[in-house]
């Protein structure tokens, strides 16, 4: 499946840290920074993830709500969000619903593992609708962080 720019996006429905079910429509009348990211402690998610973090005024600034997601299990979630100290909520998309209806699910990422979401960065505006559409085939890319920020500002 591929995102479109400019229709709905998919909701969905999963799991925080706090074994609490988190749903798109949580976080309507925002816009949101939804991250798709391969692996929980690897250096690349977190490297990109501790920046968002290093940086979240500026996207509560422009009402944005940042949401990570991965594959990982809420409980390995829970504990790389206590230990990088993250101030945004990130979903478990274990069954990996969520990244396939996003386009964003390698068939076979490293070590043979099967099922891994690719990085990805999608803006879902405060009417649910895409603005922005980023998909990665390597995993060591980061999202154009410029492009998103300067979207995010028009937004608002």
């Amino acid at each position: 499946m591929r995102i479109e720019i400019g229709k709905p996006a998919p909701d969905f429905s999963l799991y925080d840290t706090d074994k609490k079910k988190k749903s798109l429509a949580d976080f309507n009348g925002k816009n949101i920074l939804l991250l798709f990211f391969p692996q929980a402690f690897t250096s690349t998610c977190t490297k990109e993830l501790c920046a968002v973090r290093d940086d979240i005024g500026r996207y509560s600034n422009v009402n944005a709500e940042v949401i990570g997601i991965s594959v990982d299990s809420v409980f390995t979630l829970r504990r790389y969000k206590e230990d990088q100290q993250y101030n945004f909520p990130l979903l478990s998309d274990f069954n990996k619903e969520v990244s396939t209806a996003y386009g964003s699910l390698y068939a076979e990422w490293v070590l043979e593992m099967k099922g891994v979401s690719k990085r990805s960065a999608f803006i879902i505006d405060k009417n649910g609708i895409i603005r922005y559409a980023q998909v990665l085939e390597t995993a060591g890319d980061i999202p154009n962080f410029g492009a998103i920020n300067e979207l995010l500002d028009s937004l608002n």
